[in-house]
């Protein structure tokens, strides 16, 4: 972290927004069209099921150990070296065109995403003072949040010119080209001195509250919005609207939560918000929008979509930001990634949790029951004193 209250120049920040963007983009542009346009790849749905998984899989076992990594190594190689990887992984299929190496390439792609990823996260922190970390992770929350909104899109509109097999030699173009911005602009940010760890401290630390809490809200706000993007256009589809209208409240959502994460670090930065307020009412504005959604027709779809976005948007910043002032600068990549892996869990574990309500009642049921888990979050952060930054 530095000490210094001049923010630092702008080229720096640019390759790592750039970062989370790709992680983004290559990860729903390709999810979002495997099922349609590869047919020869995609013979079941069991398959399209393993091909999306492979992807998350990776990254929830790989992000916390690049994560540790990168406070070993420096958070500079590790992004430069996850960047190039998922170029590498990106080629693969681009130069096999298989099923077999279609595998090979997701998972490739998802294990270099483990890497970058939490490497970015932790290099906006050591590259801003504290008093700009709110604004920092607005900025890199918006391009990462337009990298989820534009997959889906440009990659349909890519896969159609070109086949699937044109997607990834976009994808393996965009990490290569990132990757070379990052050599030139991105700063060597040497690691930290630290103490020697045990398992057990980092049990400890992994447990605390001043851990738990904000990636508890992380989680669950990943969980929302995953519901929400899964599962609007089916209240859409049970009210009679067409695709369009169900398309276009699911990126009414995302642009929501694109929207807010600038506007809420800056409110951070400012003192006009704090972590736990924050925190608190992100979670109560993301509840009241799964609620939202029992409403009749295109008003509940809508009115869902822009609270659960503005919620989302509001909380990922936060909880980034909350993260980094209670971490010791010598483990911000362990932390970060852990952080990640949280909200990993939170955007598997929203939707089954939906559906298996769902499935023993109602979809109206499902929706209800992650707002009260949200309610009781958002009661919790605020009957809840913040937790104490450590000293440095």
């Amino acid at each position: 972290m530095t000490s210094s209250s001049t923010a630092p120049p702008a080229r720096r920040m640019w390759p790592l927004y750039a970062a989370g963007f790709t992680t983004a983009f290559g990860a729903h542009s390709i999810a979002a069209n495997l099922g349609g346009f590869s047919a020869d790849a995609v013979t079941s749905l069991l398959v399209l099921g393993g091909l999306l998984a492979v992807y998350d899989g990776a990254e929830v076992l790989l992000k916390p150990v690049f994560g540790s990594l990168a406070d070993r190594v420096g958070a500079r190689p590790v992004l430069l070296g996850g960047l190039i990887a998922f170029a590498a992984a990106s080629a693969v299929y681009v130069v096999a065109d298989s099923p077999s190496w279609l595998w090979a390439a997701r998972l490739g792609q998802g294990a270099a995403a483990s890497a970058f990823s939490p490497a970015a996260s932790a290099l906006v922190v050591r590259l801003n003072p504290a008093a700009r970390h709110g604004r920092a992770f607005g900025s890199y929350g918006f391009y990462k949040s337009i990298g989820y909104t534009l997959g889906p899109l440009l990659g349909g509109l890519v896969v159609w010119v070109g086949g699937l097999r044109l997607l990834f030699a976009v994808l393996m173009v965009l990490g290569a080209a990132v990757a070379l911005w990052a050599v030139v602009a991105v700063p060597v940010v040497v690691p930290l001195p630290k103490a020697r760890q045990t398992v057990l401290d980092l049990v400890r630390r992994l447990t605390d509250r001043a851990f738990l809490a904000p990636t508890g809200a992380l989680a669950a706000a990943t969980a929302a919005l995953s519901v929400g993007v899964g599962f609007l256009p089916v209240f859409g589809r049970a009210a009679g609207l067409g695709t369009v209208a169900t398309g276009a409240a699911v990126s009414v959502l995302a642009a929501c939560a694109a929207l807010v994460q600038p506007a809420a670090g800056r409110a951070l930065d400012d003192g006009r918000l704090t972590s736990r307020t924050g925190l608190g009412a992100g979670l109560a504005v993301t509840a009241a929008g799964l609620g939202s959604a029992l409403l009749p027709g295109l008003l509940g779809v809508l009115v869902a979509a822009v609270l659960i976005g503005a919620g989302t948007g509001l909380i990922t910043p936060l909880g980034f930001a909350a993260l980094a002032a209670r971490t010791p600068p010598e483990r911000l990549g362990q932390t970060m990634g852990s952080a990640e892996l949280g909200r990993e869990l939170g955007d598997a574990g929203g939707p089954l949790f939906v559906a298996a309500v769902a499935s023993a009642a109602t979809l109206s049921a499902g929706f209800a029951a992650l707002a009260v888990v949200l309610a009781f979050g958002a009661a919790t952060a605020f009957a809840v004193r913040d937790a104490p930054a450590p000293r440095s």
